[in-house]
């Protein structure tokens, strides 16, 4: 196989690692600022496929949308109506595309056709079409019930009494309907059936829409109201931080093989995220947060933890590498969202965990890791088209374990210099 990206054993790194943009902040601030009243510039975004799926689809609609030298880009808002109001949009595997404006064109008095690969295909949308259909929306499957590609038309939005979605399958959905509920002038009560998973993406969608001038009042986590006279109007100019899922990559490196300072997130970070420090810390790690950055030293020996990581579940799949260094069984639960992500994330990383002599034990909402008494080198290592797959087991190579990351551009998702980035901190 030529598509191959071969690590070698690394003994140590150090440095400075400077973050791209967040996916998740940039894909909420391109649409609000696509929706808003007013000229947007939005500084340090992140340039990945998934964003680019945004904003293609925002040019396809007509938004005026501009990109400088810098990276910058400067979006004169449409007032919640899009100017296409026919056309058929792609939007790859992003979900972070695809269920916010599956909500939003639902609004918009347009004929739609909404599609992406066939693993988007295989990612459920049924409990966001069902809070919409509750709306009157007007919105059917193309193909198997529950589940993309769309077809949206145009319908008079009704409220009749509160909104219920569930909240334990994917907290975009609920982010989806709270950035769209705006662009119908009506009020609107959300009421969460279940418990709501992901709360702190939640939270980013909340500070992000207050931003732009919209405030929802949030009660127990199990009710939100959106008012009537709500409007989107743009803050002007805003910066996305840097990628606190990605910096798990570095803040592991760092644990496991030298001092790392990793730049562009810090104390006053809005992601969740951001917490897999506290984790690391538990296994051990010593950590220094700083106001715009998060240092990192190397560990001796790692310890296993047991810990609910329905906080953090993207950076989670960094701890479970960690896990082959650690020492005893590591066990992360309340995990359950893993497996409608890009892939099976619980049953990929087991597989995978396997190939290394790990031994997993998997179950529906939690994985276990045993670490073996010797790690397998030169193994093959299979990334499901997921970024986080290709990204997390490189870290392997860091303890002189050499390791090879089969189609290693599936990092293009969010993060496509990852690579060079990890070997600029190599020392040699």
């Amino acid at each position: 196989m030529t598509n191959q990206k071969k690590l070698k054993a690394i003994q140590s790194v150090s440095g400075q690692v400077t973050l791209p943009g967040s996916k998740s902040i940039t894909n909420r601030i391109l649409l609000l600022s696509a929706i808003a009243d007013g000229e947007t510039v939005i500084k340090h975004p992140l340039q990945s496929d998934d964003t680019n799926h945004m904003i293609e689809a925002l040019k396809i609609l007509q938004v005026d949308l501009t990109q400088n030298k810098n990276g910058d880009i400067h979006i004169k808002g449409s007032q919640g109506q899009f100017k296409n109001k026919s056309a058929e949009i792609f939007l790859g595997n992003a979900g972070t595309a695809f269920r916010p404006l599956t909500a939003a064109l639902s609004f918009s008095q347009g004929n739609y056709m909404l599609s992406g690969v066939p693993r988007m295909h295989e990612r459920p949308i049924k409990d966001l079409v069902d809070a919409l259909l509750q709306l009157n929306a007007n919105i059917s499957y193309l193909n198997q019930e529950g589940y993309p590609p769309l077809k949206i038309s145009p319908s008079e939005i009704i409220v009749n009494s509160s909104v219920k979605i569930r909240g334990d399958i994917s907290s975009q959905f609920l982010t989806a309907l709270l950035m769209a509920i705006p662009l119908t002038k009506k009020e609107v009560s959300i009421e969460i059936v279940g418990d709501l998973i992901s709360k702190p993406y939640i939270d980013i969608t909340l500070n992000l829409m207050s931003r732009f001038g919209v405030h929802v009042k949030k009660i127990d986590w199990q009710h939100f109201l959106i008012p009537g006279s709500s409007a989107y109007v743009s803050p002007g100019e805003i910066f996305v931080e840097g990628d606190a899922s990605s910096a798990s990559y570095f803040l592991a490196a760092g644990a496991l093989a030298g001092d790392i300072e990793v730049k562009g997130i810090g104390k006053n970070s809005i992601q969740g995220d951001v917490k897999f420090t506290e984790a690391l810390a538990l296994m051990g790690a010593k950590i220094k947060t700083l106001e715009a950055s998060i240092k990192v030293s190397k560990v001796k020996t790692l310890q296993a933890i047991n810990l609910d990581c329905n906080h953090i579940p993207d950076a989670a799949m960094t701890l479970a590498v960690l896990a082959l260094f650690a020492n005893g069984t590591t066990k992360l639960h309340n995990i359950g969202s893993w497996r409608v992500k890009e892939t099976d994330r619980i049953k990929a990383m087991a597989t995978e965990l396997k190939k290394l002599g790990a031994a997993v034990v998997e179950g529906e909402d939690f994985i276990e890791i045993t670490p073996p008494l010797h790690i397998k080198e030169d193994v093959e290592i299979d990334t499901y088209d997921d970024h986080r797959i290709a990204m997390c087991f490189s870290l392997v190579s860091l303890k002189n374990i050499s390791i090879t990351i089969n189609d290693p551009a599936c990092v293009n998702k969010t993060f496509p210099t990852y690579f060079e980035v990890l070997e600029s901190i190599i020392k040699t």
